[in-house]
């Protein structure tokens, strides 16, 4: 089972520290990974807020045990806390980095809401079918990861349909052609933006987003 935590001022020394690993690892978690809004991510990297309050953090956990018991071990660590079950597909496999080690790269993370107007058998089959490779045909993305809302596991929690997180090269914190891996040709950015845009607005991603740019540490704790 796989939860998707999101942490409103969250305690980053906690966060990284051996006792929360151990604290999960004694409820049934098994991996954990932190995707983190830190100092190697500069101010210029593009952020949407539709949340009420600015987020920072994310916090992913796989766990054999209950999903209440490790919301509970993470939930001191924040002001505001919000979970979600979630049935994770990976489209693109993201290369292993040394256990706690910061990936290098961009770790963008996204909160998909779908439109009121549009089915959900009508937005999921967009969203994980033609939409997916189009992502990944028209970024520079070396990872990519579909979370697919299952259950709410909080109350007061946002209402979201998927979190996806997509891996970027370092580079793309700085040059829009190394995000879209246009090779520097404008003519070729502007058909792969008006290509991921078109698609995006068929699943209503084109307003009502949360963007989070972050950096992604993962934790095997089995």
């Amino acid at each position: 089972m796989k939860l998707v935590l999101a942490l409103w001022s969250p305690d980053t020394d906690a966060l990284f520290a051996p006792a929360l690993r151990e604290s999960l690892a004694s409820v049934g978690v098994t991996r954990l990974q932190v995707n983190l809004d830190d100092d190697h991510i500069p101010d210029s990297v593009l952020r949407l807020q539709a949340f009420d309050e600015p987020l920072t953090c994310v916090v992913s956990i796989w766990t054999d045990g209950a999903a209440a018991d490790a919301v509970d071990v993470v939930r001191p660590l924040a002001e505001r806390l919000a979970a979600w079950e979630v049935d994770e597909r990976v489209p693109l496999v993201a290369p292993v980095v040394p256990d706690g080690e910061r990936l290098d790269g961009l770790a963008q993370v996204a909160f998909l809401r779908r439109p009121e107007g549009l089915p959900y058998d009508d937005w999921r089959a967009h969203w994980q079918g033609p939409h997916t490779q189009i992502a990944m045909d028209t970024q520079a993305t070396f990872g990519y990861v579909q979370n697919r809302v299952t259950e709410t596991l909080t109350e007061h929690t946002p209402t979201v349909a998927a979190i996806v997180e997509e891996l970027f090269p370092p580079e793309a914190m700085h040059d829009i052609h190394a995000f879209y891996g246009s090779d520097g040709s404008d003519e070729e950015l502007g058909r792969r933006m008006t290509l991921l845009m078109e698609s995006v607005a068929k699943m209503g991603a084109d307003h009502d987003l949360d963007v989070v740019a972050t950096s992604r540490y993962v934790f095997d704790l089995g």
